[in-house]
């Protein structure tokens, strides 16, 4: 029953509560799900054998980015090469029971790695979603490490080799986007999108009010974070860049859905433009992070504007008092 979860973050194992959700009753599913990247413990998503992962070395002691020991896209065992295997089995776990939730015509977004995007559509379209777009964020930075060739040669002691390869490196282009697929959850065959919109109010999507410089937005979207906006999470994304897409496709009052919920950007980005929320968040540390952003966040920004409402009601009432005195005052007496 959604009464039980709704505009509340539950701690928990998504897993565990996703069941319980009344069917097709979720307007839009928005999740920055695990990229299954081992950038943390909680995005380990496969069988690790190797006590080295995540560990750090000198040289990343103290460092914003890479500060922890990933595994190379080559792998350190046989075992690591169902490393993509496993995490798409992951999410077919949880995308199957989110299904049934979902109304027809309904929005999805998914965030995910570029190395792991395509399992995740896998994922969605194995259990019955159809994938309607890939969008990408384009970040205002990137954290980029890429090894000179030449230097590794010249510590083993390879000068000729060294000097062959002067300018290559070793590792990626600068990360400077992250992709987000979009599905939707199919409609009854021989019916229309505009049937489904009056039947199920979710298909539609809001250019206008998500113009962007004027202009009608495209799938390439460029949004950083605020000056004041407050990162409790490693992959936290920025605040606007959520209301956005929520209201692209959502309209007030509808529900948002988000199983890993993080730092509460979803959550708070819903609050704050009037939609409802149900979330979860399995780690006890961001559950309560995001609970305290979400009080801090929308509480007293809905406090702030209750005051500004009174505020401005008691300048009407000084105003509305005053034209009154000058009245009585300008009216002649009366003998």
């Amino acid at each position: 029953m959604n009464e039980n979860y709704i505009d509340r973050i539950t701690l928990g194992d998504c897993h565990n509560f996703l069941g319980n959700l009344d069917n097709e009753s979720i307007d839009l599913f928005l999740s920055d799900i695990p990229y299954g990247i081992c950038l943390d413990e909680w995005d380990v998503l496969h069988s690790n054998t190797n006590s080295a992962l995540l560990g750090q070395s000198p040289a990343q002691i103290g460092k914003s980015g890479f500060k922890r020991r990933g595994k190379p896209i080559n792998g350190w065992s046989q075992s690591d090469r169902n490393i993509g295997t496993e995490y798409r089995e992951w999410c077919e776990n949880w995308v199957a029971i989110v299904y049934p939730k979902m109304k027809k015509g309904a929005s999805l977004f998914v965030f995910s790695g570029r190395r792991t995007v395509h399992q995740v559509i896998n994922a969605f379209e194995n259990t019955g979603f159809l994938l309607k777009d890939t969008l990408a964020w384009k970040k205002q930075s990137a954290h980029h490490r890429a090894q000179r060739v030449s230097i590794v040669f010249e510590r083993r002691g390879l000068k000729e080799e060294s000097h062959k390869w002067e300018g290559w490196r070793l590792g990626n282009l600068a990360p400077i986007f992250e992709p987000i697929a979009w599905f939707v959850k199919p409609y009854k065959i021989g019916g229309t999108i505009t049937d489904n919109i009056l039947e199920n109010e979710v298909g539609a999507i809001n250019i206008d009010e998500c113009l962007i410089n004027g202009s009608s937005p495209t799938n390439l979207l460029e949004f950083d974070y605020n000056i004041n906006e407050k990162r409790i999470h490693e992959a936290q994304k920025p605040l606007s860049l959520i209301e956005f897409l929520i209201r692209l496709t959502t309209k007030q009052g509808q529900v948002v859905l988000d199983p890993f919920m993080g730092s509460g950007t979803t959550a708070v980005a819903a609050k704050q433009i009037k939609r409802h929320f149900i979330g979860f968040e399995i780690g006890t540390s961001f559950y309560q992070s995001a609970i305290k952003r979400l009080q801090e966040e929308v509480e007293t920004d809905q406090y702030k504007s209750k005051q500004m409402r009174l505020s401005l009601f008691e300048k009407e009432e000084k105003y509305c008092a005053n034209k009154s005195l000058k009245r009585m005052r300008k009216k002649p007496r009366t003998a």
